[in-house]
């Protein structure tokens, strides 16, 4: 009888959900085909030894004998942590702006999505006009006398790891000003007139009220940026080529080249790393919470 129930249940279930969970389905085997499957066999694939087609570390050995992945895994670390704090500043300082009200605010949000709307080839490729030899960026420090030659700024350098830095900032700050606007927007006035009854300074009220509520909406924007800055690729790869090589590039390139042992060695890692990320992350933010 409860066995009868259950199935009444469930079928009373679908058919009064039977829309929810057709449209639901797509969605399901999309990733399971097309993202789970796929990772599976790349990790899958990171552990088969080509030679000899039998289970072995010899990709990940490879890898870390090799200085062009040791200078991909600092690239994108340094890229990622370097870039989340800055854009984390900016995009905090222009939330707080747009916050406030001012003649013209709505036009300034518009402009400020611009960015998104680009797709990353073609600002990869403007950017080559500002930041390359002949580019804009050096014709100004010539005019201004900062410089008296032309720098290679691609060259791949810590230079060029800030040039990507900032590539990636200018396309994709916008998502992380709204995320915090949105955040700022969420705080209740109320909160702020009672600081000021209680004299509470402009510093005060920012660093004890707005930075703690404004928690979530951080959480998040740092969540979603990491993972989009340590698996960026297409500046790195437009803007440098292999003169800053970055692990995602890292993995195209040994693919090109048929290693597909240490190209799904090197996706693994990075999948790895964004996990321990997340999960450190999510660690020290609601171990922060209980105390």
């Amino acid at each position: 009888m409860d066995n009868y129930g259950k199935g009444g249940n469930s079928v009373s279930f679908a058919r009064k959900y039977w829309l929810e969970i057709t449209m639901f389905i797509p969605l399901v085997l999309y990733i399971f085909y097309f993202t789970l499957i796929p990772v599976l066999q790349t990790i899958g694939i990171s552990f088969i030894d080509q030679s000899t087609g039998k289970i072995s570390l010899i990709n990940y050995q490879i890898l870390f004998a090799d200085i062009n992945f040791e200078r991909a895994l600092f690239n994108t670390i340094f890229i990622t942590l370097v870039g989340i704090i800055l854009q984390l500043i900016i995009a905090l300082i222009i939330a707080l702006l747009l916050k406030q009200k001012f003649a013209g605010q709505g036009f300034f949000r518009t402009v400020m999505l611009i960015p998104m709307g680009v797709p990353t080839l073609v600002s990869g490729a403007t950017l080559l006009f500002i930041f390359g030899q002949t580019g804009y960026f050096n014709e100004l420090l010539y005019r201004l006398g900062i410089i008296d030659t032309q720098p290679f700024w691609l060259g791949g350098g810590i230079e060029t790891l800030f040039v990507i830095i900032f590539a990636d900032m200018w396309k994709v700050l916008p998502l992380t000003i709204l995320l915090l606007l949105a955040g700022l927007e969420s705080i209740s006035e109320d909160v702020y007139e009672a600081a000021a009854v209680d004299g509470a300074s402009k510093w005060l009220t920012f660093w004890n009220i707005t930075l703690p509520l404004l928690k979530p909406s951080i959480t998040m924007a740092v969540i979603l940026r990491a993972i989009d800055s340590f698996r960026i690729f297409e500046l790195p790869l437009v803007m440098t080529g292999k003169n800053a090589p970055v692990l995602s590039t890292f993995a195209y390139e040994t693919f090109r080249r048929n290693q597909y042992g240490q190209s799904g060695a090197a996706a693994t890692i990075l999948l790895g790393i964004i996990i321990i990320f997340i999960i450190f992350y999510m660690f020290l933010v609601e171990r922060k919470e209980r105390e």
